[in-house]
């Protein structure tokens, strides 16, 4: 799911997530109607967000932030520690996470790594589809890869995912099918067959509001007038990219979207 700020993304994934209601329409889970009224009841329903924020302790082992909320208990109300520490490392090594320890605080792991725990813990726990809030916005091209890299060990393992960003680039290489919003209406949805990464780009930057921008900087004359130039040239080749042969720009793909 891409689009810029402001497009609507995190308030579609907040009523996929059982968080809003949608104003009209109707939402379906495996053909079936359904109004949650709380996060909780779309995860009973296999359905785990994984938020920008990640809802992480970071001074707490990685461990008990695995079973945050979701602790196991032995009879009566002491946790069953060993039990906790054994799955944690267990679904961690099965998503290809190899931690030095699980002990150590969730603080101490890189912006990836945490990622990638709060992946595993959500898989653990019964997900069916993972929603991934824009997972790799504060991430450097390291990390980034390294989070792209347990998106498809997710998919391999017959989960759907819905990939949130804004970067076309890191949405491409992992996408099997593409949503593109803009202030809160879809503007196109394809298959990867029918759009290339460059006019995925010139779709989502919009050339014809870097050529607007392009215009106003040229009235300011000096410097701005060369920056201006350079931004028509940038909109004249996203219009280019945007387009299909002939010119004439791809229609969204027959049916609506899914996971």
């Amino acid at each position: 799911m891409l689009g810029d700020n402001g497009a609507g993304k995190s308030t579609l994934i907040k009523i996929i997530a059982g968080l809003h209601q949608p104003s009209h329409g109707t939402y379906e889970v495996e053909g079936e109607p359904v109004s949650f009224s709380s996060p909780r009841e779309a995860l009973e329903r296999g359905i785990a967000t994984v938020y920008q924020d990640l809802a992480v302790v970071p001074l707490m082992p990685v461990w008990r932030n695995f079973f945050l909320g979701n602790e196991k208990r032995k009879k009566g109300l002491r946790l069953d520690i060993p039990y906790m520490r054994k799955t944690c490392k267990a679904e961690m090594q099965a998503m290809g996470i190899d931690l030095r320890d699980v002990e150590q605080p969730i603080g101490t792991l890189s912006g990836g790594e945490r990622q990638c725990v709060a992946i595993s813990r959500a898989v653990h726990f019964g997900a069916k589809v993972l929603i991934l809030d824009e997972p790799t916005a504060a991430l450097g091209v390291k990390q980034s890869g390294i989070v792209l890299k347990y998106v498809i060990q997710a998919r391999e393992r017959g989960l759907g995912v819905i990939f949130i960003t804004h970067n076309p680039h890191h949405a491409y290489p992992v996408g099997d099918r593409f949503l593109l919003l803009n202030r809160g209406r879809s503007i196109g949805y394809y298959q990867k067959s029918q759009v290339s990464r460059d006019e995925l780009t010139g779709l989502m930057a919009g050339g014809s509001e870097l050529e607007a921008l392009s215009h106003e900087l040229e009235s300011a004359g000096g410097e701005a007038a060369s920056v201006a130039a350079l931004l028509e040239e940038e909109a004249e080749e996203l219009g280019t990219a945007a387009h299909g042969p002939g010119g004439t720009q791809h229609q969204p793909s027959a049916g609506k979207p899914h996971a």
